[in-house]
């Protein structure tokens, strides 16, 4: 990508980025609009993006540029694919691995057949929580302030469509004395769904609890991963750009 002209980014550029793990997608967007910003040589400039990772996850953010940042809106509305790892028998609070484990139940009694028959019953149309640890409003409170402070929050459910839940693999481990299941998965799915919610789902149904280990984002809308480039790669591209 040539990022010598100002004026077409300014008329509004794609960069699709391979969000790194532990960076929240927000201070991709910083990162990102303080490059070009240096670059141009100007004090503002219109940067977003199409829809949040949490920090832990990876794979495909698209960061809009001026006046691209006007199809936000409805780039937030396609649908995405992911790959992730559930790990039944654990549960943490924020249902992935950002917080330690706070509980653990035994998973050796259970088959694959099971955890095939719990995941069928989260494809298609169904009405999910989203998890405490995340950016819903209550009463104009979000809902990882309130929870990281010990409080205690109700969220609505919502409506989301999941078209594809597969389980690809299941690995039986033991961590800390603990007997685990390692699920991995691929998942298709409607905007405002959690994968934290699925895992916490899946493990709940089959009564053992579960949560996220590993989740990366493999598409979004139109855009997939493969054409995405590192955050070090774009910022080395654009710092190394004449003007």
């Amino acid at each position: 990508m040539d990022f010598s002209s100002r004026q077409r980014f300014v008329d509004g550029q794609f960069l699709l980025v391979d969000k790194p793990a532990r960076w929240t997608s927000f201070d991709v967007v910083n990162k990102l609009r303080w490059a070009l910003r240096n670059l141009f040589g100007v004090k503002k400039f219109k940067v977003g993006h199409t829809g949040t990772l949490d920090p832990l996850a990876t794979g495909v953010l698209v960061i809009c540029t001026g006046h691209a940042t006007k199809a936000i809106g409805s780039l937030q509305s396609v649908n995405k694919s992911y790959s992730a790892t559930i790990r039944l028998g654990a549960k943490t609070p924020c249902l992935d691995a950002e917080l330690p484990v706070s509980k653990w139940i035994d998973t050796r009694h259970i088959d694959p057949k099971t955890v095939f028959a719990a995941a069928a019953k989260q494809t298609g149309t169904i009405e999910q929580i989203p998890p405490l640890y995340s950016a819903k409003k209550v009463k104009g409170q979000k809902a990882y302030a309130v929870a990281r402070k010990g409080g205690e929050i109700k969220l609505q459910p919502a409506t989301v469509y999941i078209s594809k839940f597969d389980i690809n693999a299941m690995v039986a481990n033991e961590i800390e004395g603990h007997a685990v299941i390692d699920a991995f998965t691929e998942i298709d799915c409607s905007k405002g769904t959690y994968i934290r919610a699925i895992a916490r789902d899946l493990g709940e149904t089959l009564g053992v609890g579960g949560h996220l280990i590993d989740l990366r984002r493999t598409k979004c809308g139109e855009f997939g991963i493969n054409q995405c480039r590192s955050l070090d790669d774009l910022l080395s591209a654009i710092e190394s750009t004449p003007i």
